[in-house]
């Protein structure tokens, strides 16, 4: 399936025209570490799957989703026998849309989705990987925009069904939208201003709350804290930036956002699992 492999970087041979790569996969082989910047969906039709994400690996049985988002080393163990779809989708478009930004931020690294983890959901996502199965193969008038459309129903979904999972201490419906939006926003803001100098202080008084009270909302949002929700921002700028030869690791690490380059390797080694200099070395500069 890994037709362009530089290092640890896969170049996706994207469908002629399209930002889409639909496998239907049934090879047996294993995968080894790599990267590349499409998203990537898999979903197990028969049998299991083993895949590896970050150092984290999930076991996925038969019907289950893995979402990995763009930038994410990941492996796959050979699989004696079976069947699966895999989807990769060019993210540019998606990024224009802030909404999609947030819901990518909150997969991120990886997404295990099951019929027991996301019982509302669920039927819903194996429906529309199936029709984007469907238009993917047909090769019909506007298909790539038919497939882009059925992946952003499929975020909706997914985000929609991650806030109603954490709960942000909503007295009533109408508070519920109120602060999912004020917390897209927000989200939406440190994914544009990341590299500047941002504060916890300066966030919470955007959004209207104490530090404290923030920082517990930030969290039940995104899964992770304020700052670690920056400094992966900051991180997956420095990548783009360490893949040009030109841009050394103390450029990188100072356009990113980082006031030292201390603190710049420590925070790239806790997020990728490898030191700047080791990433632009898998990457074959």
């Amino acid at each position: 399936m890994i037709e362009r492999l530089e290092g640890i970087h896969e170049t996706v041979n994207f469908k002629k025209n399209t930002g889409l790569r639909l496998y239907d996969n049934q090879e047996y082989e294993t995968y080894p570490p790599h990267w590349h910047t499409p998203m990537e969906i898999i979903f197990v039709l028969d049998e299991t799957y083993s895949v590896t994400c970050n150092n984290i690996t999930f076991e996925l049985k038969e019907g289950d989703f893995l979402l990995i988002t763009p930038g994410v080393i990941h492996s796959m163990d050979q699989p004696y026998q079976g069947r699966r779809f895999i989807l990769q989708a060019d993210c540019n478009l998606l990024r224009n849309l802030k909404d999609m930004e947030a819901t990518l931020s909150i997969i991120a690294p990886a997404l295990h989705l099951t019929p027991e983890n996301a019982p509302y959901v669920y039927p819903i996502i194996k429906d529309t990987i199936f029709s984007i199965y469907d238009e993917y193969i047909a090769e019909a008038p506007l298909s790539e925009s038919a497939v882009y459309m059925l992946l952003i129903q499929m975020l909706i979904h997914i985000g929609r069904n991650h806030t109603l999972n954490n709960e942000l201490s909503y007295s009533n419906d109408s508070k519920q939208k109120e602060y999912t939006e004020k917390f897209l926003s927000i989200c939406d803001y440190i994914n544009t201003h990341c590299t500047e100098d941002l504060t916890l202080d300066e966030m919470a008084a955007m959004a209207g709350f104490s530090k404290y009270h923030f920082t517990r909302l930030f969290k039940q949002f995104t899964n992770i804290s304020f700052y670690r929700y920056l400094n992966q921002k900051r991180i997956a700028v420095a990548e783009t930036l360490l893949i040009d030869p030109n841009v050394s690791v103390t450029e990188a690490a100072l356009r990113s956002g980082f006031n030292s380059l201390s603190a710049f390797i420590r925070m790239f080694k806790i997020i990728k699992d490898c030191t700047p200099t080791e990433f632009c070395n898998m990457y074959s500069r």
